[in-house]
């Protein structure tokens, strides 16, 4: 690309729309992220299943489209976010679709193991739930627990408080809603997490802990506002053959950038990954209104528990992208900034900060307009900067034994 915007190491199609991470897996030694997709112009609309892999989680190769829109069908307006399991050996998309009348339902599509091209069951497996005040239910995430399947999805209506459905699937074609997992009143967490809906629910074990991750959407002015990320930390338990149920002891944000929402959650091999989608902030620009291209998926983070928090850092693969130093006064399009101890470090394109200047930073990676801030204690921040032609990063605070490294393939 010659949009020195353009995050050329983060696996994206060349144009196109992206947002949310869906299907995070790793089927045969190959890493598989899907995302939500307009493969046709640079909006919000017609959504697809984009699809890319990886064997290393550095060299990623854009698949072809793994779902698209059926005339007719139960996704007739859209393959919505969901995720992937293995269902006895077959690899399974588990999706929200939306019909041509705006109706929401659980579907199920399978793949060979190459997870590449995709048949639907029929019918959906689960629609509405029993409870008619939900009115906005999506997002379903599967996972194990006591030797069983189950699956949780976002929930919530406007004016209504958020929360996180609970169902058993060991059969994945016949799901039992069971009740609800959590929601946004709850005492331990309602400062927190308080939104109309949870979207994008991941629920993952860390070590002896369970990590609920959600994403808040809440409605203002008869609009509606994509109010960042928030992880619940507790303890999941089940009692005979009762439903698993969740005690939450903390929470917290998960990511204090500007521009990130709707992370997917993959534990695997002992540890837990995540992507989340970065969206466009420069709206009104002249580069947003010409750009072929609109949203990223992050680099791959791992997930970790310190003392009833929730930390990320960039995953261990990553340090496989440098290619050698860096001048600082002459930055690459991708680089990376490392700082140990970490401090406060200033960035800066064309004089804008690119965070703010109380944060103690101890990783940065930057590729095209795509900035991200990992912190001293764990924590990390996401945002966007777009540079031109003519632009130029500067670094700036204490740079003793920083380490600069160019970043590519």
């Amino acid at each position: 690309m010659n949009d020195p915007a353009f995050p050329t190491l983060h696996g994206r199609p060349p144009s196109g729309w992206i947002n949310d991470p869906n299907g995070c897996s790793r089927i045969d030694g190959t890493w598989h992220v899907y995302y939500q997709h307009n493969p046709n112009a640079p909006v919000h609309s017609d959504i697809h299943w984009g699809h890319m892999s990886s064997s290393d989680l550095l060299h990623w190769t854009t698949e072809p489209i793994a779902l698209a829109p059926r005339p007719g069908g139960p996704d007739e307006k859209g393959c919505w976010s969901g995720t992937l399991t293995d269902d006895d050996g077959v690899p399974t998309a588990v999706f929200t679709g939306v019909d041509g009348g705006g109706r929401p339902s659980t579907v199920l599509a399978r793949s060979d193991r190459a997870a590449r091209v995709f048949t639907r069951d029929e019918p959906p497996v689960a629609g509405l739930p029993r409870d008619p005040a939900l009115t906005d239910v999506r997002d379903p995430f599967i996972f194990t627990f006591d030797g069983h399947r189950w699956a949780v999805q976002g929930a919530g209506a406007p004016g209504g408080v958020g929360e996180v459905l609970l169902y058993s699937c060991d059969d994945l074609t016949r799901w039992e809603e069971v009740g609800t997992l959590l929601r946004a009143d709850h005492p331990v967490v309602a400062d927190t997490v308080r939104a109309d809906i949870w979207e994008c629910p991941s629920l993952v074990q860390v070590g002896t802990d369970w990590v609920l991750i959600v994403s808040l959407w809440r409605h203002v002015d008869g609009g509606h506002l994509l109010d960042s990320v928030r992880w619940i930390l507790g303890d999941l338990a089940r009692e005979g053959d009762a439903a698993p149920s969740f005690s939450p002891r903390a929470a917290g944000r998960l990511d204090s950038g500007d521009a990130f929402y709707a992370p997917q959650a993959l534990a695997v091999d002992g540890r837990v990954l995540l992507w989340g989608w970065s969206w466009e902030t420069d709206h009104g620009s002249e580069r947003f209104a010409t750009a072929p291209w609109h949203g990223v998926l992050t680099y791959p983070r791992e997930l970790g528990v310190i003392e009833d928090r929730v930390v990320l850092r960039p995953a261990a693969e990553l340090v496989g992208l440098r290619v050698g130093g860096a001048d600082p006064d002459d930055l690459p399009g991708a680089f990376e900034i490392v700082a140990e101890p970490a401090r406060a470090v200033a960035l800066t394109l064309d004089g804008e900060p690119c965070w703010p200047a109380e944060l103690a930073v101890s990783r940065v990676l930057v590729d095209g307009s795509l900035v991200e801030v990992f912190t001293a204690n764990g924590g990390s921040f996401t945002t966007r900067a777009y540079p031109t032609a003519g632009s130029r990063w500067e670094l700036a605070g204490d740079l003793t034994d920083v380490q600069i490294h160019g970043l590519g393939l």
